[in-house]
């Protein structure tokens, strides 16, 4: 699962750079380098491309304008110079708007827009299975996670129960010692779970049903972990476990 990009900039300097810093993040692959939107429109004709790092200020075509003459559009951030053209590319709906000289962090931060507004843009992949003569969708058993860096595999039945952190989640599994540590909310987790046997039993905790060990007052346990129930969801968890059995 990596975003196929090109790099656009009339400067051989800079259009290095942005050549190392997509070969720097994994989830980035660099399918062309283009020094005007000529060659890119070359490259465009012939590879799939998910994300183009756009420059601006270009002799014979400003990138603004090719943008805009694209029929098929993937995904672009402006690498620029120049802070003039921000209003513009709001308009014509880019990822970020990055200023050189970029550094590393910031690039990082503008990749990880883009892959998120990929990923948003995702159909579900719904393997189908026949019941009593019928199709009907499977759901998938995994989803995936940035985690420094890279994407990584969670496998939905090997969750315990997960732990909310204002802008970050932690993933506790039956499979891994730790907890796999992620940028997210829990409302986000949550989604990726609808439909199946796991419940938000607090403001900042959700748990596998068929996980839980023993349950008393306002407590659940999993394993070696205690995890508060609160009284809005008591009933719920009651009627969940009672059907799980």
């Amino acid at each position: 699962m990596k975003l196929r990009c090109i790099a656009v900039d009339d400067e051989s300097l800079a259009r290095k750079l942005l050549e190392e810093n997509i070969r720097h993040l994994p989830f980035l692959e660099l399918v062309g380098s283009c020094k005007n939107p000529f060659e890119a429109m070359e490259v465009l004709q012939r590879e799939p491309v998910d994300l183009m790092f756009l420059d601006i200020q270009m002799p014979g075509m400003l990138g603004t304008k090719f943008l805009s003459s694209l029929r098929e559009k993937p995904m672009v951030i402006f690498v620029t110079a120049y802070s003039n053209y921000a209003v513009e590319s709001y308009d014509l709906d880019v990822v970020d708007y990055l200023m050189k000289p970029v550094s590393m962090e910031r690039f990082t931060k503008a990749a990880y827009k883009a892959l998120d507004a990929w990923q948003k843009k995702q159909p579900a992949a719904s393997p189908v299975v026949a019941v009593a003569g019928q199709a009907v969708a499977e759901q998938p058993d995994h989803f995936f996670v940035n985690v420094e860096y890279a994407l990584v595999k969670i496998s939905i039945p090997d969750i315990t129960h997960i732990e909310g952190m204002k802008d970050y989640v932690k993933i506790f599994l039956t499979t891994a010692k730790r907890p796999v540590l992620t940028k997210s909310t829990l409302k986000s987790i949550e989604e990726k779970l609808q439909g199946r046997k796991f419940l938000r039993v607090h403001k900042s905790f959700i748990v596998n049903v068929l996980k839980v060990e023993s349950i008393r007052s306002h407590q659940l346990t999993i394993g070696t972990h205690e995890v508060p129930v609160s009284e809005a969801n008591l009933e719920e968890l009651m009627r969940m476990l009672n059907h799980s059995k």
